[in-house]
């Protein structure tokens, strides 16, 4: 008897249809074939022992599996559950009317559990352009997608569980995501990240800083603090997550899948609406910061992880200068395409670049004669700094150590709450904006949204001229100041850019004057 039990491979953030096909015949041996990867052939000796373990036997003739297209490779031991519900059905131990209806995926543990999957919500999204009835995965995977309540989400825990739903699915109502002990714990649970960040009040001074802090996480556009040791670089940054607003359906759509297929669970029910922050270290290797791996088995790295929300880079310049230039894709495109000899997989990259560093080697220039670096040293250290990455970077930010009695006796400066509520304010302005586009932030605007959405008045045109001739600023620059400036008037509620926003646009391009640092 032939059977089909429908799983599903991810390629990218992107699930494919696999099919397991088991058959019976005359003969003796299990055969597994169909581009399996060594984790899917050792799913026969689990497969083999769990059922044994359940009771099932194991019939002595010619069992063999299938997984279809044959000639895409399977990776991964999320097919176990699949396998060994053909070999049960197959061999007729067990009627399951509505095998064909769902797609399933799990792990088998040797005493019948069934354990956790990456990929769920990609999956979820195929099995509903394929059709299925629902979905059965183990009970942490089902979680992640139980925001889909439009197909039916099943989390099991055991082989027993699958079977009951195969069997009668009317009857296994209990075993619906949304209807399990596990879900209830989740929303009870489900951690608070906003709490876990600095609060703009407890960082004293740095008014102007967090002004351009602000702008950023309005516009979703990327900066560079420079700045001396101590002066905060590193606290402002990490404020930046409690200003930032919830997530959209459509961003938390997107890096809710990149997180599943990374299998990076949250715990929590349903999509991430928490923006992601990432902070690697700089030691960091250009395959962890862009994402790789072998074959097809191409994970993504931290700049499609931070997608939506924030990557944070200290100590920028002391970064691999391959790794930095790797960069300059990603910040441009919002996505990455990585490619090997049989593979090319993109990722979204849509992230906000936050990066500190020193503005030279001993750290102090700029700071009443402090420093002791010729300026031969403090060129070449922010030099390492290319022309293309610094014209990525829309906002340079000069932070200097606030003094004493501020520090002591200062008062407590605006909340993070209060800032978060013009961010998320300039933000509903963009979503309406773009709406339909595809695009969420005005970072994120091409030419064509910048020509509908950013045409400038005499007065502002003039000023950016003037601004471009004066300081040497290249094409992109200029696209840069012109966004920031959209930013600056949505915050400012105004429809117009007006002059006044141009100017506060360029004054956070100071690095483009060549004599800075001389």
């Amino acid at each position: 008897m032939l059977v089909y039990i429908h799983g599903a491979k991810c390629i990218g953030i992107k699930a494919v249809p696999v099919t397991v096909e088991v058959e019976i015949g005359g003969g003796i041996g299990i055969h597994l074939v169909g581009l399996a990867d060594a984790a899917v052939k050792e799913s026969l000796l689990r497969t083999v022992t769990a059922l044994q373990a359940k009771g099932f036997h194991i019939p002595g003739r010619k069992i063999i599996i299938n997984l279809a297209p044959a000639d895409m490779h399977k990776q991964g031991s999320g097919y176990d559950i699949t396998i060994a519900l053909g070999i049960i059905a197959a061999s007729g131990q067990r009627s399951m009317p509505h095998l064909e209806e769902y797609l399933i995926m799990g792990e088998m543990g040797l005493d019948g559990s069934i354990r956790y999957v990456s990929g769920t919500l990609p999956m979820v999204e195929l099995a509903r352009e394929k059709g299925y009835k629902g979905c059965i995965f183990p009970e942490q995977s089902a979680l992640e997608a139980a925001d889909f309540t439009d197909i039916l989400i099943y989390g099991v825990q055991t082989l027993d569980d699958v079977l009951r739903i195969l069997a009668d699915d009317s009857s296994a109502t209990d075993l619906l995501i949304w209807n399990t002990a596990a879900y209830n714990r989740a929303l009870m649970y489900a951690p608070d990240c906003r709490k876990n960040y600095m609060d703009f009040a407890d960082i004293m001074g740095q008014e102007g800083a967090k002004r351009g802090a602000e702008i950023a996480c309005a516009g979703g556009h990327n900066m560079l603090l420079i700045g001396a040791p101590g002066s905060g670089k590193s606290s402002l940054a990490k404020a930046l997550p409690g200003i930032l607003p919830p997530m959209s359906l459509e961003e938390a759509v997107i890096t809710s899948k990149i997180y599943s297929v990374a299998g990076k669970s949250s715990g929590g029910p349903g999509l991430r609406r928490q923006r992601p922050f990432r902070a690697p270290h700089i030691s960091a290797s250009k395959v962890a910061v862009l994402g790789g791996g072998s074959g097809e088995n191409i994970m993504p790295g931290e700049v499609s992880l931070a997608s939506g929300g924030v990557l944070f880079l200290d100590e920028f310049c002391e970064a691999p200068k391959s790794t930095l230039e790797a960069l300059r894709a990603p910040l441009e495109d919002h996505k990455v395409t990585i490619s090997r000899l049989k593979a090319k997989i993109e990722y979204p990259a849509s992230f906000m670049l936050v990066a500190a560093t020193n503005p030279c080697p001993c750290g102090y220039w700029g700071e009443e004669g402090r420093c002791v670096c010729p300026p031969g040293k403090r060129a070449a250290y922010l030099s390492k700094l290319s022309g293309p990455v610094m014209d990525r970077i829309d906002l340079q930010v000069w932070m200097h150590p606030v003094d004493t009695q501020a520090l002591i006796r200062g008062v407590k400066a605006e909340p993070s709450s209060a800032v978060a509520e013009r961010v998320a304010a300039a933000r509903e302005i963009q979503l309406c904006r773009f709406r339909g586009t595809g695009i969420f932030t005005n970072a994120e605007m091409g030419s064509k949204e910048m020509e509908r959405f950013c045409r400038l008045n005499e007065e502002s045109t003039d000023l950016l001229e003037s601004i471009i001739d004066r300081m040497g600023l290249s094409a992109r620059a200029y696209t840069r100041i012109i966004k920031i400036a959209r930013t600056i008037a949505d915050l400012s509620g105004k429809a117009d850019i007006l002059a006044e926003h141009i100017a506060e646009a360029a004054s956070y391009r100071f690095l483009d004057r060549k004599s800075l640092f001389v």
